[in-house]
């Protein structure tokens, strides 16, 4: 099969994706970058020589996942995450008869260490909150109200990036949030919020909009007047992680888990958390049961030193 034909399937794959199952694009480029390594691992192996789907061996599948493991060292999330894209991609081949027998049917997805989500104490989180504030200006109120906004609701960052000022509701204090898949989810706001939000949206974010393009319907804008790239949401809150003198590591996920934990602190409903995370199971939503529950053995800890004795 010519090359190009072997990555048309690719292609096929991902369109199914997009049109029947409402992938992101984030999603969609991942299992894309999984798909080609695994493509040009194939073609390495085959030194040239012609071959089709249907003549990939589950043997072959169980060398890749070796290699990654062993020569790329890769970890164990990022391994099952590729093999999880290759098994997805054969049952498509099956289910579309370009292939009669799918060598993934029996392969085990590979055991994922599962590690407890970062989060940081309530009073990091004020502390985070307090930055933009002491900057001024348009975009000290946008980063202000971004900041509370990521917080008070635990969006992904390709959630806030993606609203538009219709889906946000001063009046009724609530959000309306497009998740994977495209599923909506109205998500309450708590009141300083509220007030950082419209504070922006009357004061700042006129600032931030350009003569050629005054319709912009983004809720957080650039300073191009145009909607805030993912990549500019990131490089904003690691600005303020770093004037608030917070870990390097802690990220607008952080944001997310510290949410998440600090609502099971307070005794919020398991089933609620989830349904404001936009989780399609509460298994997904239960690790931050045992993030809480560590907080609280830490916070036990110290303050009764002699326990550990």
């Amino acid at each position: 099969m010519e090359e190009t034909k072997v990555r048309e399937r690719i292609d096929d794959f991902l369109e199914h994706l997009s049109v029947e199952k409402g992938y992101s694009p984030n999603t969609l480029s991942a299992y894309k970058i999984d798909l080609t390594q695994f493509l040009d691992h194939l073609m390495a192996l085959a030194e040239g020589r012609r071959w089709v789907w249907a003549g990939v061996e589950k043997s072959d599948i169980i060398s890749y996942i070796m290699r990654l493991k062993e020569e790329r060292q890769y970890a164990s999330s990022t391994v099952a995450r590729k093999v999880a894209a290759i098994k997805s991609f054969f049952h498509f081949l099956w289910r579309e008869g370009h292939i009669s027998d799918d060598p993934t049917a029996t392969l085990d997805s590979p055991r994922v260490e599962k590690r407890l989500p970062r989060v940081i104490s309530f009073e990091e989180v004020k502390t985070l909150l307090a930055q933009p504030s002491k900057g001024g200006g348009a975009k000290g109120l946008r980063d202000h109200a971004l900041l509370h906004l990521l917080y008070a609701t635990g969006m992904r960052a390709s959630e806030a990036v993606s609203l538009n000022l219709d889906d946000l509701n001063l009046a009724s204090a609530s959000v309306r949030c497009w998740g994977k898949g495209s599923k909506e989810r109205i998500i309450p706001i708590y009141a300083q919020a509220v007030e950082a939000l419209r504070e922006y949206v009357e004061r700042g974010r006129r600032e931030f909009l350009k003569p050629e393009n005054p319709g912009e319907r983004a809720l957080f804008l650039n300073q191009r007047g145009r909607k805030l790239t993912r990549q500019g949401l990131w490089l904003i809150v690691k600005g303020y992680v770093k004037e608030a003198g917070l870990p390097e590591g802690v990220t607008p996920h952080t944001l997310r888990h510290s949410f998440a934990t600090h609502m099971l602190d307070g005794d919020a409903d398991l089933i609620n958390v989830q349904q404001l995370l936009g989780h399609a199971s509460v298994s997904t939503t239960q690790i931050y049961t045992h993030v809480s529950s560590e907080r609280l053995r830490e916070v036990y800890d110290r303050s009764h030193p002699r326990a550990k004795e």
